[in-house]
């Protein structure tokens, strides 16, 4: 009864825990023990198991076709037997495929599925559960990792999860970071891809170690305060034979319209979300990771492949929907569907969208035609800053625009403002690297950068090397550049984005109100001769910060500027600071508010604002207001 309920579920679109039914698991079945499996291949002839525990023979446990699901039960099998699914198609050619919902894999080259108990794992993470609250006027700091990359060990092996946890949660909760963001862990044959091509949408890579070993890597996050975010891929998938691909000879998980089914400058197959039993998937993957293994958020990748029929179609061959319209309704209402199942399952959840086109209300709730993300990354600011940054100096002063041009839409979704690895490979340079001048003046304008990556509405993410000083691109193939930190140089802008981010953390300026016009007041927005912006940000009680940047070569040693009337600001931050590699350029004492008349304001404040750099005052007390004369009392004569 419960298998017809949930194989009801299944053809339905509607089931988000099918991990549970199908792939393998232990049974007993009279009074033996051994493993159930359960696959979808709607036109398959035979589907059987195969593997060393039978001399990979098609012929000696076959499956029993229910429908579009064929199952069966062996006996005697053990935890890490490796299998594929023999799946001889209606062409009579037969396919070896690894599970589609298995949940542990042979280290590739092998591409096996291996028999894997994922229960019994004990979590410690009750508190960091208890205290996890909605993102909205939360600060939100993001360490981007590849967990390949990010350290090995001296041989130049991979750490397993379990010392990489370590690690990383130590230093991460050292540099002041709130959240890790994993590129993708789910199993990929190849390094290359990042993960971004996977072939077990329900299998953490084995590069690293088993199921557990990850399970330990997330839980030990939680014990030290740091958010775990997957990067998720329902995009696409990769053509690899063992994957999902053609998995039965025909598009069973791809559409089978040639218009739709290929991303061609990736080389990959497009989900066809049409597809009730590919939405039970995709919906129980999603599921999985938040449930099974505590993940506290999903960066969900390319949305934008996702929404557009005519998407990379070379050539401009592309079917469109039933409106006439490049629009993929499938997609969308997928994609509706799978935020409203993500928040049910944790409210608290972090829905990020890769979107990076002007798709309007992606971060608003599906009643009002939106998607139903809770965050979504700024790929015009990212694409902009990162534009400006290699710009000389001198000819900044004409695009201007590039630094303010994202205040005229920052409120229009729930931003994060990323940095990401996207931004430090193939030929675009590190974070220091896309800055002008010599190192000592590149390491100058990173730390003039970032304060102002951390001062401007939105969430935060910066991708795993900046913060050295990294003068090399970021190669996935080694780990990152830590002998840089044997420099005074690099050790000082370490120190630097260690204590921005302290001071990040406990500014509520800085992230109480990042999706709304209350938080955020411009100063001055317009003075591009100089290269200078100024502006304030506000927390809920009122209180103020304000945030002065200078992207030019150039000191200004009384930069006014019309400020609200207080009494004075006080000097919090400054990236010119002795410690942090700089020349000690700025104001040390309060700088008070005058009664001077500038941009507008009735008061104004004139402050020392450091070349490439970027100073932070808080403003205090209240402008006195001026006293009453004392008119003169008649005289009787």
């Amino acid at each position: 009864m419960a298998d017809h309920h949930q194989a009801a579920q299944f053809h339905a679109g509607t089931l988000t825990d099918g991990w549970h039914w199908l792939g393998a698991h232990p049974a007993e079945r009279r009074n033996k023990r051994g493993w159930i499996f359960r696959v979808w291949a709607p036109h398959a002839q035979n589907v059987s198991v195969v593997g060393d525990f039978n001399s990979w023979d098609e012929t000696a446990n076959r499956l029993a076709r229910r429908g579009e699901i064929w199952e069966g039960f062996i006996p005697g099998l053990r935890q890490y037997d490796i299998y594929k699914y023999a799946v001889t198609g209606e062409d009579g050619e037969t396919r070896y495929k690894a599970d589609p919902y298995g949940f542990h894999m042979e280290t590739r080259p092998a591409t096996a599925s291996k028999l894997y108990d994922i229960g019994g794992f004990r979590w410690t993470d009750a508190a960091f559960q208890a205290r996890k609250r909605q993102v909205y006027d939360s600060p939100l700091n993001i360490y981007e990792v590849h967990l390949g990359s990010w350290r090995r060990r001296e041989n130049g092996d991979f750490l397993d999860y379990r010392d990489l946890a370590r690690e990383l949660a130590a230093y991460v909760k050292d540099m002041g970071y709130t959240a890790i963001e994993l590129l993708p862990v789910t199993e990929h044959p190849l390094d290359d891809s990042w993960g971004y091509q996977s072939t077990g949408y329900f299998a953490p890579t084995s590069r690293f170690g088993t199921p557990h070993d990850f399970m330990w890597f997330v839980n030990h996050m939680h014990k030290n305060g740091i958010s775990v975010i997957l990067d998720w891929v329902p995009a696409h998938f990769c053509k690899d034979a063992q994957g999902l691909y053609q998995f039965d000879g025909t598009c069973c998980y791809e559409y089978s319209d040639p218009n739709k089914w290929e991303h061609a400058s990736w080389g990959t197959r497009v989900f066809d979300y049409g597809r009730p039993e590919v939405k039970s998937f995709l919906f129980s993957s999603a599921r999985f990771w938040l449930e099974e293994y505590h993940i506290d958020g999903l960066r969900v990748d390319a949305v934008a492949s996702m929404l557009y029929l005519d998407y990379d179609r070379q050539g401009g061959a592309w079917t469109p929907n039933i409106h006439g319209g490049r629009e993929n309704l499938e997609a969308i209402e997928f994609l509706r569907e799978l935020n409203a199942m993500a928040f049910a399952q944790d409210p608290a959840v972090l829905m990020i969208a890769e979107e990076s086109t002007a798709w309007p209300l992606v971060t608003r709730p599906a009643e009002v035609g939106g998607l139903g993300f809770n965050l979504k990354w700024n790929m015009g600011w990212m694409n902009d800053m990162c534009h400006y940054l290699k710009l000389d100096p001198w000819f900044r002063q004409d695009h201007h625009r590039d630094i303010t041009f994202s205040m005229m839409y920052a409120f229009s979704e729930n931003f994060v403002l990323p940095i990401s690895h996207d931004e430090v490979v193939h030929m675009k340079g590190s974070v220091v690297g896309k800055m002008p001048g010599d190192y000592k003046n590149q390491l100058r304008c990173t730390r003039g950068f970032y304060a102002y990556l951390l001062a401007h509405p939105g969430k935060k993410l910066l991708f795993m090397g900046a913060e050295l000083g990294q003068w090399h691109e970021w190669n996935s193939n080694q780990q990152l550049d830590w002998y840089l930190l044997d420099n005074e140089e690099n050790r000082q802008i370490h120190q630097f984005f260690k204590d921005a981010n302290a001071f990040y953390k406990k500014t509520p300026a800085l992230w109480e109100i990042d999706f709304s016009w209350e938080g955020f007041e411009w100063l001055v927005p317009d003075d591009n001769h100089n290269n200078v912006v100024v502006f304030l940000r506000k927390d809920k009680k009122g209180r103020d910060l304000l945030c002065a940047v200078n992207f030019s070569p150039n000191t200004y040693e009384n930069y006014r500027m019309g400020v609200p009337p207080r009494r004075k600001y006080v000097p919090m931050l400054n990236t010119d600071d002795p410690a942090y590699g700089g020349d000690g350029f700025g104001d040390t004492a309060a700088v008070p508010v005058e009664a001077i008349p500038s941009h507008g304001k009735e008061h104004s404040a004139a402050i020392r604002i450091p070349a490439f750099g970027a100073v932070f005052l808080r403003g205090e007390g209240v402008f006195p207001k001026p006293r009453a004369k004392k008119q003169a009392k008649d005289v009787e004569t």
